[in-house]
């Protein structure tokens, strides 16, 4: 059967990578397509795979769109995924949404009754109560496409409760460094992963350690696991995706080459494993696996996101939209490297006594977030 994937994100790396994993499946059909700017690709992909319905929130690039699909349904604006996911037939969303615009795409996706493919991250970092509630009410499944979980997700295929979750972390481009030596970073090094491509924002929040104390959220969120029994270990050659450990003391990996599709495609053709196009992890080649523990004072990020964890409520939504004005303000010269960790405890500082014990709806979430990045904006001076 013929499984209609709809893709929200389409132009990033997540989503590209999706409709290279399509192409390759007779089983798998494009649905639909959306984007945030970038109507040139989005243009080229929906003619590519002959969708019939794309969305794009760049207004001014709507009316260009609708002038080149004669006949297809386009939705621009506030609200055009929304649109799309409520007006499209499909068996799956795919949501690879960057940041924290991609929740309101989470939500639409169950509300529409869809089972989601999840890759942005934030959806859960903000609203992770929320969302497992609402996906628990309309019997929707949320599949992880994030590598890590993904991983700990196939571990747990047709086995008793996790009593511990080890979730792996390439350390970066820095690892190793000690915190003096990163004064100095360049936007240039930190954008240098050495084992993954990946856009600049989840390239940085790696470079920081950010990523995967996000991880530690979305993992206490979709496993249902206490934050005591998550655990990060670095793991710099990137083939143990990630491990999970049973109350007899037997852990089992997901194995694999550094390489995203194979955890989107799991995510696509769930619950069967089909053919993936890409090279086959060789371990005699790879020689060793070595694990170490992260370097808390040189990274002080994953500290910062698994006490926002821990406090729950509003605290991990204000420090996802601190974390992204701080990003932004790196990659655009006017914070260094280290400024990112200190605006993100600044703006939680600032914020403590006001941030609520449990956002209510999206609503009183958006409210947070937009507080906090005007906090953090303003801190920036």
């Amino acid at each position: 059967m013929t499984k209609r994937i709809l893709i929200l994100g389409s132009t990033g790396s997540i989503g590209a990578q999706a409709l290279a994993v399509i192409s390759e499946s007779p089983h798998l059909e494009v649905a639909g397509l959306a984007a945030g700017t970038n109507h040139r690709l989005l243009l080229e992909q929906a003619r590519k795979f002959g969708v019939g319905g794309v969305a794009i929130q760049d207004q001014s690039a709507g009316d260009r769109i609708k002038a080149a699909l004669p006949g297809a349904s386009v939705y621009s604006g506030s609200g055009s995924i929304r649109q799309l996911v409520e007006e499209t037939a499909c068996d799956l969303v795919l949501n690879a949404v960057m940041g924290a615009a991609g929740l309101e795409a989470t939500m639409a996706a169950i509300e529409a009754g869809v089972d989601l493919a999840l890759a942005n991250k934030e959806s859960l970092v903000v609203a992770g109560g929320l969302i497992m509630e609402m996906a628990e009410e309309r019997r929707i499944r949320v599949l992880p496409v994030d590598s890590e979980h993904s991983a700990i997700f196939q571990c747990l295929q047709g086995q008793p409760p996790a009593s511990r979750l080890f979730l792996t972390a390439s350390g970066g481009p820095f690892f190793g460094k000690p915190r003096g030596e990163l004064a100095e970073v360049t936007r240039e090094g930190a954008l240098a992963h050495p084992q993954w491509t990946m856009g600049s924002k989840i390239t940085i929040d790696s470079a920081t350690l950010m990523n995967k104390g996000l991880e530690v959220i979305e993992a206490h969120y979709l496993f249902g696991t206490p934050y005591d029994d998550i655990e990060v270990v670095v793991h710099p050659q990137s083939i143990i995706h990630s491990m999970v450990m049973f109350a007899d003391g037997s852990v089992l990996a997901q194995m694999g080459i550094p390489s995203m599709k194979l955890p989107i495609a799991y995510a696509l053709n769930y619950p069967e494993r089909l053919p993936v196009r890409q090279p086959r992890l060789d371990l005699v080649s790879q020689r060793e696996l070595t694990f170490f523990q992260p370097d808390l004072e040189a990274f002080p990020c994953l500290v910062l996101a698994i006490e926002a964890g821990r406090r729950g409520g509003g605290a991990p939504v204000a420090l996802n939209a601190a974390n992204e004005v701080a990003v932004e303000s790196f990659l655009s010269g006017r914070i260094p490297f280290l400024g990112i960790p200190e605006l993100v405890e600044k703006t939680l500082a600032v914020m403590d006594g006001d941030l609520p014990a449990r956002p209510d709806d999206l609503d009183e979430i958006q409210e947070i977030d937009a507080s906090a990045r005007r906090l953090a904006a303003g801190l920036i001076g």
